[in-house]
């Protein structure tokens, strides 16, 4: 059996139709720009179907059930301690702004749109002074929580909310230190469009998520598994698997799980061979947001010696000594560049373009 999709455009149509879909009614997704090659109808099962950021590679198309989104926004909802009204500062063409849509259907509230041509601190604080609820959440990119924290009305309109969920990326720990000492209830969710959005929050799966480890690489499990990516089947049965009769989702991170919380440690694709020696761009990257630059973002640059480098991007004018910094990671990482940027590229999502950035590094020097 088979149910028509619709193609609905970011904005004020996407509540109703998401609030349809849930129910029963035509499958939604959200267009952010060319929908062209979508199929008119998928199968019965599927009631969401959301493209991907694309921040690493070409984007896929996941394949989301009501019972998955809802089972979500059930776990999100108890993990927080309770229903409350949203502040929707994200796209609703990704898994994290429609997953805030999701909450608010299940609460029974309407969510409070942040306004303005671009995300910035005063719409926020605004939106937030118009939620009308006691228990008031938001959901953020790390560059969001830093936009907001640079700005005393941004931080203040931070501290009137019961919770601040945080993902979508790599989040610096000396970003969610800042937070908290300013008195923001911030949260670290971990998850992705093909688990409904965040299952582990601050490294605890939420609701009745699961976690494995299998060479290294995060397994996810649990009623928010997507049913596989739209019209890919080869993609689906390679990151879709089962193992000892449930279903898992292999995230392609890496990560350590002592049986009750869960450290990622970095992307398995992220590791180059330089100077003849591993070097995981992830690892370089948590530790130099953790003791450098908060926002920086590690690409690899090909090179004429070692073969290829890591380079760390940022905007922060302050100079660092980079190699004090990496020592940990011993002689693997001696090869470490710095290249600083006005601004880092960015997708419609909050999320830096790495595809972007690391076609900038291999440019030649002008």
């Amino acid at each position: 059996m088979t149910r028509d999709l619709r193609v609905v455009p970011a904005g004020v149509a996407v509540l109703p139709a998401l609030r349809d879909a849930l129910a029963g009614g035509p499958a939604l997704f959200v267009d952010a720009e060319d929908a062209a090659d979508l199929p008119a109808t998928v199968e019965r099962r599927i009631a969401l179907v959301v493209e991907t950021s694309g921040s690493t590679g070409r984007p896929k198309r996941v394949a989301l059930s009501a019972d998955a989104v809802l089972a979500s926004a059930a776990a999100s909802e108890s993990a927080l301690g309770g229903p409350g009204q949203w502040v929707l500062a994200l796209p609703t063409h990704y898994i994290a702004g429609l997953n805030v849509l999701v909450r608010s259907i299940a609460a029974g509230f309407d969510p409070v749109v942040v306004g303005g041509p671009h995300f910035a601190a005063d719409w926020f604080a605004q939106a937030v002074g118009r939620l009308e609820q006691p228990q008031r959440f938001t959901a953020l990119v790390p560059a969001q929580l830093a936009t907001l924290l640079d700005d005393s009305e941004g931080t203040n309109a931070l501290r009137e909310l019961t919770g601040v969920l945080v993902g979508g990326q790599s989040t610096p720990g000396s970003l969610l230190d800042r937070a908290r000492g300013e008195g923001v209830r911030v949260t670290r969710s971990y998850g992705s469009s093909e688990t409904s959005g965040g299952c582990v929050y601050d490294g605890v799966p939420i609701g009745t998520a699961t976690v494995r480890i299998e060479d290294g690489e995060v397994w996810l499990g649990g009623p928010t598994l997507a049913e596989g990516y739209l019209g890919d089947p080869e993609r689906t049965a390679e990151r879709f698997v089962v193992a000892d009769g449930a279903h898992w989702f292999r995230t392609a991170d890496s990560g350590t799980w002592d049986g009750k919380r869960l450290w990622v440690t970095g992307r398995r694709d992220d590791v180059i061979i330089s100077g003849g020696l591993k070097v995981s761009l992830g690892e370089i990257e948590r530790i130099i947001r953790d003791s450098l630059y908060p926002d920086a973002v590690v690409v690899a640059a090909t090179d004429d010696r070692w073969g290829q480098v890591p380079v760390v991007v940022t905007t922060d004018l302050a100079r660092g000594e980079i190699v004090w910094s990496l020592q940990e990671l011993g002689r693997a990482a001696r090869h470490t560049r710095l290249l600083h940027l006005n601004r880092l590229p960015l997708l419609p999502s909050g999320k830096v373009d790495r595809v972007a950035l690391t076609a900038l590094v291999a440019r030649p020097a002008e």
